[in-house]
């Protein structure tokens, strides 16, 4: 699976990119995974968040996003992790999780990162260098751990 990846600061973000991530983010995280939650949170557009997409084929099959340390209290933050069902099953998500730190380490060198992940998936990102931190709490019905990596 060839993938093109791009990293790109909000501010330059188009519209159609975004349009993709919104939709691929609804699709899977209040569609998919039925939570009615505000999707759309505010923090896309804000301080200095980047948003690091893979298209294939013109379509965006995985995407997360990256909270800035500043507004974030120290650490860079990785959130909305996803990758669309039809590129399910190839390992992608592991690829997404890497390029993901290679952003952070790139902006924000020596700066830890810390991302909420549903307890299930602890020992994936274990396999990352991510180490639980705290207890597990509840997020949309769904049982989650906070997890940094140094």
């Amino acid at each position: 699976m060839t993938l093109e990846w791009i990293c790109k600061h909000h501010t330059d973000l188009d519209k159609d990119q975004l349009y993709a991530i919104l939709q691929l983010r609804t699709e899977v995280f209040v569609v998919e995974q039925r939570c009615a939650y505000q999707e759309v949170d505010g923090q896309d557009l804000t301080g200095d968040t980047l948003h690091l997409m893979g298209w294939q084929d013109g379509k965006l099959a995985a995407y997360l996003r990256l909270l800035d340390p500043q507004s974030q209290g120290g650490d860079v933050v990785i959130g909305r992790v996803v990758t669309s069902p039809a590129a399910r099953g190839g390992g992608l998500g592991h690829t997404l999780l890497l390029k993901g730190l290679e952003c952070a380490a790139h902006c924000w060198a020596g700066t830890p990162v810390y991302l909420s992940a549903q307890a299930h998936l602890q020992e994936y990102y274990a396999r990352h260098g991510f180490v639980a931190v705290g207890e597990q709490y509840l997020e949309d019905d769904i049982p989650h751990i906070g997890m940094r990596k140094a």
